[in-house]
């Protein structure tokens, strides 16, 4: 593992309890001669900030202070060589494993080197209108199609490898990671995948036809989803957070994407106890 020479710090805005811990992290790691760079986002007063890419571009370690959607936000910029170090603040947390009060002993863990990683899949998808790419994303959980403002049925047909799937009438479509399996795509009915196996989720959502189930492919196929013509009320979603609107025969392509996500391990629990945990498994 590289040493570590600069982290990045990544805090959800307006909590205090992050901003506390978040400068009480920049104090200890400044003490130690590490240079710390600071999500321009973040919002602390007389802390100098930087935008997310130069964090992602410079950084050894980025230190998430949040929940999911700040992980996100900063992932799809990051590639597997810089570890993500994820504190949970008090939010539903799949990817933000880390508590508050573990934060600091494993900030140290992962500063002298002793850590593990998971290695997470991600997706790359194009935008592709009238023959012409107009827009690339990457994606660490999901890429989402959805009805728009009218809220009502859109129609679309999916391939795989250009061999035709079928025609859906529905809400929308999920193409999901396993990691990206816990979020949307769970609540949509898609199968809750374990991190380390490598597939996409194509997970229909509120589809007109009862038989349109979710389907799990193999890691190296390629989805293409192409909206009727016609269609001018869809959205294109990229991990919650990049949305932009879509026209009819706009044709999204999915597929692998070619660097991996690094996380930081929980020590102290496995992805068994996170599941049972976020999703309130055997309680009563």
């Amino acid at each position: 593992m590289a040493r570590i020479r600069t982290v990045g710090l990544v805090v959800k805005r307006g909590r205090p309890r992050a901003a506390r811990l978040a400068r009480k992290m920049i104090a200890w790691l400044r003490r130690r001669g590490l240079r710390v760079l600071i999500d321009a986002e973040a919002g602390l007063p007389d802390v100098a900030a930087q935008p997310k890419d130069t964090l992602a571009r410079e950084a050894d370690l980025i230190v998430v202070l949040g929940g999911d959607g700040t992980l996100l936000s900063i992932a799809r910029r990051t590639d597997a060589r810089v570890p993500i170090l994820g504190v949970n603040m008090g939010e539903l947390g799949f990817l933000t494993e880390i508590t508050e009060r573990e934060a600091m002993g494993m900030l140290a863990r992962v500063v002298r080197g002793d850590y593990e990683l998971d290695q997470r899949m991600t997706l790359a998808a194009t935008l592709e209108r009238r023959g012409r790419v107009v827009r690339t994303f990457r994606a660490l959980n999901d890429v989402v199609i959805t009805n728009g403002a009218r809220a009502r049925i859109i129609a679309f047909a999916v391939s795989v490898d250009g061999l035709p799937l079928t025609d859906y009438r529905a809400d929308g479509i999920i193409v999901a990671t396993p990691t990206g399996s816990t979020a949307y795509s769970l609540s949509a009915g898609g199968p809750i995948v374990e991190p380390t196996v490598q597939v996409l989720v194509l997970s229909p959502i509120s589809p007109h036809t009862l038989s349109n189930r979710p389907v799990v492919l193999r890691p190296n196929a390629v989805v293409h989803i192409t909206l009727a013509a016609g269609e001018d009320d869809a959205l294109i979603t990229v991990d919650g957070q990049e949305v932009m609107p879509l026209a009819g025969r706009d044709v999204i392509t999915v597929r692998q994407g070619r660097a991996k996500v690094s996380l930081v391990r929980a020590p102290t629990r496995t992805y068994y106890d996170v599941l049972r945990s976020k999703l309130g498994w055997g309680a009563r």
